[in-house]
């Protein structure tokens, strides 16, 4: 009876040690001889064309490589809560869901390197607080958008290079030393690691700062490879980063000739937004709320870097009160400012119905309203 209770607690023992493993996975414990440990899983059946779902749940490291995979579905992971290290590498991945790492908070090393992926799912980034190394190499992205800033700050390895990227947003590059303005302590060894090499880049002032990175030396920027070429414009094609000489774009500012105005009913008011930037920014007028205004504008930009325009509100109503937005823009960015208009009247309120006054036979005096 004894040597069976034993039995039974070792098998019990062992099986918190080797759960379940997928069947097209290797399950792997990292034991320890403080009695902890680990465990990493691999999944690399060529014929495996979905992420599979019963992984065990102490998995530490999960890779997906050289499979079918297509799609990263949402909530893909959310059971992993442990996991630090994803790789989906050279698979046939297209499609990222922007759910695909709910609930990976303490994941620290994300790698889709050798897909498909034209599109990914910035937003997303926000799941993995902890996450310091993405790396995107070898796919099919073609732009990543201002918006992706804020979610790479944390980011100390990032590997964009072989994709078909010709720019990066201007606001993009600022999250990086020294234009980020933040000054790494003197004893500070962490450095930011970029991959940003074979990739066509369209050499204009939307990524001088980005050239000018390429040229500094003793920052805490680290380019995989220094070797960085323009692939246009014409005159610039095959021209090294080091050697290229740009004007450097300006991201606009945008001012108004008073934030707050106030005008009497019925009266005409001109509303005045003057910009500047390079290249000489856009100008667009709108309500608070984005719609269009169907006034009459008037614009104008009488140098290079400078615009000027002028919107007209003719014989203004109680309708035109509210705050009027003026956005201006170019490739470096963009810049709002608002005018709030208030107006001031009297409205002419509707005349009250006549009253009808008949009389009862008691001599009662009613008044009614005629309808």
């Amino acid at each position: 009876m004894y040597r069976l209770l034993v039995a039974q607690v070792l098998l019990s023992c062992w099986c918190v040690a080797q759960p379940f493993c997928p069947s097209q996975c290797t399950c792997e414990y990292h034991g320890r001889s403080d009695g902890t440990g680990s465990r990493s899983v691999l999944c690399n059946d060529p014929d495996m064309s979905d992420i599979p779902v019963n992984v065990p749940l102490d998995t530490v490291k999960l890779r997906v490589e050289k499979t079918a995979v297509r799609r990263v579905p949402t909530e893909a992971f959310y059971y992993l809560s442990e996991l630090r290290y994803l790789w989906i590498t050279y698979d046939s991945v297209t499609s990222v869901d922007p759910g695909s790492f709910y609930n990976l908070k303490v994941l620290h090393e994300l790698r889709l390197d050798g897909n498909m992926i034209a599109t990914f799912p910035w937003e997303s980034l926000k799941e993995m607080p902890s996450l310091r190394t993405l790396d995107l190499h070898n796919n099919r992205l073609t732009s990543i958008p201002v918006e992706a800033a804020p979610y790479l700050v944390n980011i100390t390895y990032l590997d964009i290079s072989s994709n078909k990227l010709t720019t990066l947003p201007s606001d993009l590059v600022d999250i990086w030393p020294p234009f980020s303005g933040v000054l790494p302590s003197a004893n500070a060894s962490q450095k930011i690691v970029l991959g940003l090499q074979d990739n066509p880049w369209y050499c204009d002032c939307r990524i001088s700062k980005l050239i000018e990175l390429s040229k500094m030396a003793s920052i805490p920027v680290v380019l995989m490879d220094q070797v960085l070429t323009c692939n246009g414009p014409e005159n610039l094609a095959g021209v090294l980063f080091q050697r290229a000489e740009l004007d450097q774009c300006l991201k606009p500012s945008v001012r108004v000739s008073a934030t707050k105005i106030t005008s009497s009913l019925g009266s005409n008011v001109l509303l005045r937004c003057d910009a500047t930037g390079f290249p000489t920014p856009t100008l667009l007028w709108t309500r608070a709320d984005g719609t269009a205004v169907n006034n009459t504008v008037v614009q104008e930009s009488p140098g290079e870097g400078v615009r000027w325009s002028i919107l007209s509100l003719h014989i203004i109503t109680f309708k035109d009160a509210g705050d009027y937005r003026c956005k201006t823009k170019n490739v470096a960015g963009n810049a709002e400012a608002y005018i709030t208009l208030s107006v001031d009247g009297v409205q002419a309120s509707t005349p009250s119905p006549p009253l009808n006054i008949t009389k009862r036979p008691d001599d009662q005096t009613v008044k009614h309203m005629m309808k």
